[in-house]
């Protein structure tokens, strides 16, 4: 539905800087829906100017073409670091792994947090929080990027309760149960990635799409030492808190994860920083290692397989009245 492009931003005197350009594919452009959805993220995100999200500079159109002008990340992806390590058979390094959600945490406090001029809340939910869309560079700087489905109270209120959109492998139970989200939602998708990262398993994901959508709201939810027994029980605590599908014992705010977070790495000794991750990158890929393109899909049919190379990622229309299946939009 999109495609992204290594660009250069031109000014007087010889400036330059590298930046991304984000479009909707020429075949989508007259979908009204896709061009709304793609102008409501460049305008949503235009005042969130934090280290952990990827900042929005410009949007622009050429004839019929609309373009988005991002922050350009030098690095991989999450996900990308995941398959480095299955690849290797080796497992994720626990204290990087703590410090990397943390900073989503924090990028995520920002965002839900934020207000307009006028002082009022805007009611930011990211609602597509995955390891594709997690950004390292390679500085060490963590940020959280494609707030392309993010839902405020200006964007998307008319798609919640009849559409489906996000990775649904990575969705909140309300999320897939098509109910209001609010900043709680983001906290579970967070909650999956995190016992992704420190385990290498998928809790929910299966070949089926709504055999997945099932166990999202349904399946028991292991304790992640189950499969890594040397995780540290208080980051498996905070993991399952995330992971908590009764909205009153899941973590309230994204700053109250990220403080159970820090408070692990730093109240006793001298955590890991964004130097620490920084030369961990540079020393795992780019220093001459291969950077896989991406965690390899277990899923045969081609609109799941390519589900993180879209644009909004998976939609999917409410089941009807008489419990027929969903229909894929």
């Amino acid at each position: 539905m999109g495609a992204v492009y290594e660009a250069k931003l031109y000014g007087a005197e010889g400036f330059e800087k590298t930046v991304a350009i984000k479009t909707i594919l020429e075949s989508f452009s007259s979908n009204p829906d896709f061009v709304r959805l793609f102008i409501g993220e460049a305008k949503l995100v235009a005042d969130l100017v934090h280290e952990n999200i990827v900042q929005v500079y410009q949007l622009g159109r050429t004839e019929n073409a609309y373009y988005m002008a991002l922050e350009y990340v030098e690095g991989i992806n999450l996900e990308q670091f995941l398959t480095y390590h299955l690849e290797k058979g080796i497992p994720t390094p626990v204290e990087l792994d703590a410090f990397i959600i943390s900073r989503v945490c924090r990028g995520l406090e920002y965002a839900h947090a934020k207000r307009d001029r006028d002082g009022n809340l805007l009611g930011i939910v990211h609602r597509d929080v995955s390891p594709k869309n997690i950004m390292l560079n390679i500085e060490g700087v963590v940020k959280l990027t494609d707030f392309g489905i993010a839902k405020a109270r200006q964007v998307m209120e008319q798609e919640e309760g009849h559409v489906l959109m996000g990775k649904v492998e990575y969705m909140s139970p309300e999320q897939a149960r098509y109910d209001q989200t609010d900043r709680r939602s983001d906290l579970f998708s967070l909650g999956i990635v995190m016992f992704e990262l420190f385990t290498g398993k998928h809790i929910f994901e299966t070949p089926d799409l709504y055999e997945t959508l099932d166990n999202v709201k349904y399946a028991p939810i292991p304790d992640p030492r189950e499969f890594r027994p040397d995780l540290p029980e208080e980051l498996a605590r905070i993991t399952l808190k995330a992971l908590e599908r009764d909205l009153a014992r899941r973590y309230q705010t994204a700053g109250q994860m990220g403080y159970d977070l820090e408070y692990y790495m730093y109240h006793d000794r001298y955590g890991p920083t964004n130097v620490t991750l920084g030369n961990y990158l540079k020393t795992h890929f780019f220093g001459g290692a291969a950077i896989p393109s991406g965690r390899p899909s277990s899923n045969s049919a081609s609109c799941i397989g390519h589900r993180a190379d879209t644009l909004f990622g998976d939609m999917l229309s409410k089941p009807d009245q008489e419990g027929g299946a969903a229909r894929q939009a």
